[in-house]
């Protein structure tokens, strides 16, 4: 190389960095914008500008509202990184809360609630406590969510304060958008805490509604939301409110509709005039119709709210049933919806028309929808009795079209309509067995097997018919291999010649000695033994009189379809489920010292495992259940505070570095799945352990069940735990009370990370040492799984992922297949994986296999960038982890195959 070439190795560049730092702090203001908005646009895409931020924030000072206003955006993303710096912002907010002009004013409020820092917290008090009262109304409507926010942060303060009765106050606020965002905010701090905040009274009624017809339309979802939790005295005043809330109905925005919807039933309930309910019910309809002119997606929320209306009030769109006929056009998730809809719609009246429909899309071309139509023709059949001839009518036709697919789900629907009309249209059954050469699919085997079983005193041929299926018996999925054994027992019954003898012989040995599948096999030697000691026994069970099956269009029950009644136009009526089973929120108990001692007795200052922990362990009575039912007990009064850990107290034979050998001060309950048993009563002279760690409310515990099958009661237990990979150590007190004889405790013992930790490579290794007053010290060995260190903060953001794994190097990518394991449904795969904090980022198609993409992340900020590869229904899944502790690929792939094998 020339001594010329070294000029490759040098730039008169700055860097990125460096560049935007200079033009931050340049005398032009429009230079300074400039680079405010490039520091904006790099922040956007991933980059991390946070080395900028005193730089930018002295770009506050400033007249320009845009500019004021990235700066803020930039405050917002960096504080909570940045806090010691962001109290330098703080005097040009409580500046900028004070200055003449109103945007500006609620700007900087608004901003500073959005900021969750706690030292910047204690400087809003008195900016939001003026904004509250503030002139203009757009300040104060600011400033009301803004209390919301700040009550998140810190309830505590927001109490102290006064911040929520300054916000009832606002409900009679001469402004509507203040009022509504007043009652947003109340809503939304009633949500998070299990205290009565916010009770609308006869009084703050009437403001409401006053309030309703004047702001804007997410103003009226706010109130009409609000009114909805409101229970009227009497029907006198139902009336009342829905006649003020029935013009919501005409409104454009499909969210006020529905939520005026909601409001109305609510109120119904409380109404007794028939002429008043039967006119409501007439206003309702045409608003509801109208929202399946909406795109979609609207349709979509819309038809799964009225699923849950008609349910209700069937009556309310009778007469509308046209409007959910499918369209050409429509996207599938909107025809399966509509198909719902029209089942429970439908009625002796316009049962002609629904078939003529349903016989339509019976002859399309999506073979889900077509087998969706068919099951719900058998639907309408089993709804409505007089309608059940006509149904199979249709039925009859669409088997004859001779579509493989078509015929199979008739066969299931027809197997449907004999349990629920026995004995009246079992003429059909010789067409049914024109078609048996094309049955392929389990459930429609099952069903026509079963129909062969239930009628074989009908059918001449039965037993050719029956000995066709036998010949694959083993090869048979366990569904149909259970009929026909049920079959063949039946027909044996009904004809006890010599063709049904010999057949019973060869299912009987086929279903005990040819298959692994206990349901079948014991299935096999109940009717063995039946028909061997008692025939007229095995006729009176077998042959038994079924049951009439009943139309389960209504299918919810009606608890919960008055739940989610109350739940219209949210998540919730979407899902069809309470918001309790998808929605988790961390309420604030606010306790007073009565509520913590029930007797008036103050205990001493709780340790800090205590504290934290107060509802995780409560105490557990020993008994022989091992996981009790119910709900867990209170908290105990504070125990007093526990010794500090001793090392050395026992000579355990083990390397001790800072592992805590605690002592029994106080019992816990832990409840869950069964715990794998690692010290057995026969090894441990009668003491049997079981334990498992596990991940909790954010923090690692080892959760174990003591037994105790000694003659003496046992005490004083004692734990240590050897150096590990992750340097795992007691870190509380282990709660166990004394044992008695024959009973046994669970305890959840809180664990600390990288106390001791061992060299060498990774492993999942865990030593335990346990040791109790009368007996000596018993050793035994966990398992760790990688899945309890991934913690709640993992996902990434797209761009985020995309970077880190770009940013890292391909050795650090390390990929294994799994061939036994079996992928069935995304869906239920990415909320298994979810459940261990393993969270779903994109997903791709490639060939005939899905490609998923997801994040993780252990403790000490380590990312695990995961790449799962399967085809759906077929065994192998390949997995490939990229993450800059390639070390622990193996623990995490051990840990993967454990969860997904055999979900």
């Amino acid at each position: 190389m020339s001594g010329h070439d070294s000029k490759y190795f040098s730039t008169t560049k700055k860097g990125e960095i460096p560049e935007l730092k200079e033009e931050l702090n340049s005398q032009y203001k429009d230079k300074r914008k400039d680079a405010v908005k490039k520091v904006i646009a790099a922040m956007t895409v991933g980059k991390d500008v946070s080395s900028l931020f005193t730089d930018v924030v002295n770009c506050m000072q400033t007249e320009n509202l845009e500019l004021k206003k990235l700066v803020y955006l930039y405050l917002i993303n960096y504080a909570k990184s940045q806090p010691d710096l962001a109290i330098l912002a703080v005097n040009t907010f409580v500046k900028d809360s004070q200055d003449p002009n109103p945007l500006i004013r609620a700007l900087a409020v608004r901003t500073m609630g959005c900021i969750r820092v706690d030292k910047i917290t204690e400087y809003l008090c008195d900016p939001l406590q003026h904004c509250l009262k503030d002139d203009d109304p757009y300040v104060r409507k600011t400033a009301a969510i803004c209390v919301a926010k700040l009550y998140d942060i810190n309830a505590e303060l927001v109490e102290d304060r006064g911040f929520l009765d300054a916000l009832k106050d606002l409900i009679s606020d001469n402004n509507p958008m203040v009022v509504a965002n007043a009652v947003a905010a109340l809503a939304e701090i009633q949500e998070s805490t299990s205290r009565a905040i916010f009770e609308i009274t006869s009084h703050t009624l009437t403001k409401l509604l006053t309030a309703l017809n004047e702001c804007t339309e997410w103003g009226q979802v706010f109130i009409l939301d609000a009114l909805s939790k409101y229970k009227a005295a009497d029907a006198r005043e139902a009336e009342n409110i829905v006649e003020r809330v029935t013009p919501r109905l005409q409104h454009a925005n499909c969210a006020v509709v529905l939520s005026a919807v909601k409001m109305i039933l609510l109120q119904m309930e409380l109404i007794t005039s028939t002429d008043i309910v039967r006119n409501l019910c007439k206003k309702m309809a045409p608003p509801l119709v109208t929202l399946l002119s909406a795109e979609p997606e609207i349709q979509y929320v819309a038809l799964r709210n009225i699923n849950l209306i008609v349910q209700k009030r069937p009556t309310i769109l009778a007469h509308e049933i046209k409007v959910f006929f499918c369209k050409y056009n429509d996207p599938i998730y909107v025809k399966m919806e509509k198909l719902e809809i029209m089942i429970k719609l439908a009625s002796d009246r316009n049962i002609d028309q629904v078939l003529l429909e349903f016989k339509e899309y019976a002859t399309e071309v999506d073979v889900d929808f077509v087998r969706r139509a068919v099951r719900a023709i058998g639907r309408c059949a089993i709804k409505l009795e007089r309608a059940a001839e006509r149904c199979i009518s249709v039925l009859l036709e669409l088997i004859k079209i001779k579509v493989n697919y078509v015929v199979q789900e008739a066969i299931i629907v027809i197997k449907d309509i004999f349990r629920r009309y026995p004995n009246t249209y079992e003429s059909i059954i010789a067409t049914l067995c024109e078609s048996l050469d094309t049955l392929d699919e389990p459930e429609a085997k099952a069903s026509m097997i079963w129909i062969i079983g239930e009628y074989a005193e009908r059918i001449d041929n039965a037993d050719e018919l029956l000995e066709s299926f036998l010949e694959t018996f083993p090869e048979e999925p366990s569904q149909v291999q259970l009929q026909l054994l049920t079959a063949t027992v039946k027909l044996f019954l009904k004809k006890p010649t010599e063709g049904p003898q010999q057949m019973i012989q060869v299912v009987l040995n086929n279903a005990t000695v040819e298959t692994d599948n206990p349901d079948l096999r014991d299935r096999a030697y109940i009717y063995w033994r039946l028909l061997s000691t008692d025939p007229e026994a095995a006729k009176d069970v077998v042959l038994a009189e079924k049951p009439v099956i009943s139309d389960d269009s209504n299918q919810l029950d009606p608890s919960l379809l008055d739940e989610l009644l109350a739940n219209i136009a949210t998540l919730s009526s979407v899902y069809h489920k309470p918001p309790d089973v998808f929605i988790t929120r961390v309420k604030t108990l606010q306790r007073t010292e009565e509520e913590y001692y029930p007797d008036g007795e103050g205990g001493n200052s709780e340790s800090p495992y205590h504290a934290t922990n107060a509802a995780a362990s409560s105490p557990a009575t020993a008994s022989n259940a091992q996981h009790p039912a119910g709900m867990q007990p209170a908290a105990a009064p504070a125990a007093p505070a526990a010794p500090a850990p001793v090392p050395d107290l026992l000579d355990l034979g083990m390397d001790n570095n800072n592992s805590a050998i605690v002592s029994v001060d106080q019992p816990a309950s832990t409840a869950g799945p069964p715990l794998p048993v690692l010290l057995p009563g026969s090894t441990g002279q009668g003491l049997q352990i079981s334990a498992q760690l596990i991940r909790k409310d954010g923090q690692i515990f080892y959760s174990m069940y003591f037994e105790n099958y000694t003659q003496i009661p046992l005490d004083g237990f004692m734990i240590q735990f050897n150096k590990n990979t992750f340097g795992l150590a007691a870190g509380g007190p282990l709660q166990i009370p004394q044992l008695q004889p024959g009973t046994s405790t669970s305890t959840l013992l809180p664990m600390v990370l990288f106390q001791n930790i061992s060299p060498g490579p990774p492993s999942t290794l865990l030593q335990v040492a346990v040791k109790n007053s009368q007996q000596p010290v018993w050793y035994f060995n966990d398992k760790i799984s990688l899945l309890v260190f991934f913690s709640e903060d993992g996902r990434m953001e797209r761009t985020t992922f995309l970077e880190t794994w770009k940013s890292l190097p391909d050795s650090n990518e390390i990929s294994k297949d799994f061939p036994a394991v079996v992928v069935n449904s995304v869906e239920a795969t990415l909320d298994r994986l979810a459940a261990s904090n393993m969270f779903f980022i994109a997903k791709r198609k490639h060939v005939n296999q899905e490609v998923l993409y997801l994040s993780a992340k252990i403790p000490r900020g380590i990312p695990f960038l995961i790449e799962l590869t399967a085809a759906i229904g077929v065994p192998g899944l390949k997995c490939a982890v990229k993450s800059p502790s390639t070390d622990l690929a193996p623990l995490f792939f051990e840990a993967i195959e454990t969860l997904l094998k055999g979900y």
